[in-house]
């Protein structure tokens, strides 16, 4: 696959659906044959389809976009581009209608607690914390911060975390890549240009670079942090919803991190009772950390 650039991002979103159908099977790398195949219609017409010698009808692109593996935020703008209503909703996580869901996800970031859990959208930007994040993003300077918090700005930001992680350049790699995966499923311009950002910050000295505990890289990565409470050792899980119908809650994710040893688990318990002061948290032990 080539490189993405704004120049394609821009056809996706602007060209009719055919050639958007075609953008998007260029970047699945899929034959029309195969696609025709798959969605159960003729290569032919497919190709019609894609020309604009045809059109095509509502569910056909259902099923195209479905094969497509295509992001639910594209799907509407594929309907949109061939004059169909968008299939599916696209309200803020602090709507009225998703009040059980942001519910669930408050309870369930404070429930991870002490341990560090936040909820992040589709570009990294925070949608909830919890308090003990709030606590190992204390003293950082306010430029990689946001506001909204970006967790790839704020992890690789030099101003940000990047000097308080001690295998930084395992790290680095670890969010570029993911970042990268993200633009190569999305297409998406803001997130091609976060990854552009991230690149031009810089790793740490090749005579910095950590070596990780061998038994930890043999199985997960681990984030190895500097805190005020001292050494943490971190194993990352990712939670997403099962079969979302809602743009926002297609592209939230919940991030936590679990204590990789003993020493960390103790000193959270220390950051936690440190942050549980007045009017560091709500209710649910959750902070809004963006806006």
């Amino acid at each position: 696959m080539g490189a993405v650039t704004s120049a394609n991002i821009r056809a996706s979103r602007n060209a009719g659906p055919g050639e958007m159908l075609r953008f998007w099977r260029g970047r699945r790398r899929r034959s029309q044959m195969d696609l025709a195949l798959a969605a159960g219609v003729s290569t032919r017409h497919l190709s019609f389809v894609e020309t604009g010698r045809s059109g095509a009808s509502r569910e056909l692109l259902g099923a195209l976009a479905e094969e497509l593996e295509i992001p639910l935020r594209e799907r509407n703008a594929l309907l949109l581009a061939a004059g169909y209503a968008p299939a599916y909703a696209e309200r803020p996580l602090d709507d009225p209608s998703l009040a059980p869901i942001r519910g669930a996800l408050e309870q369930l970031v404070a429930a991870h607690e002490p341990y560090p859990a936040l909820v992040v959208d589709r570009w990294g930007d925070v949608a909830l914390a919890g308090a003990t994040v709030g606590a190992l993003l204390d003293g950082l300077d306010p430029a990689a911060l946001g506001p909204p918090v970006n967790v790839y700005r704020v992890c690789l930001h030099p101003g940000g975390l990047a000097p308080r992680i001690r295998n930084l350049a395992q790290w680095r790699e670890h969010l570029l890549h993911r970042l990268e995966r993200q633009v190569r499923v999305t297409a998406d311009g803001r997130l091609t240009a976060l990854l552009t950002e991230c690149r031009g910050y810089p790793g740490p000295p090749a005579d910095t670079v950590t070596a990780l505990p061998s038994a930890a890289a043999d199985v997960l990565l681990p984030l190895l942090l500097d805190s005020p409470a001292g050494p943490l050792a971190f194993h990352s899980t990712m939670t997403t919803f099962g079969a979302p119908h809602d743009v926002t809650l297609a592209e939230l994710a919940l991030e936590t991190f679990l204590p990789a040893d003993d020493t960390t688990r103790a000193a959270l318990q220390v950051l936690a009772q440190e942050a549980a002061t007045p009017g560091a948290s709500d209710s649910t032990g959750t902070v809004p950390l963006s806006t």
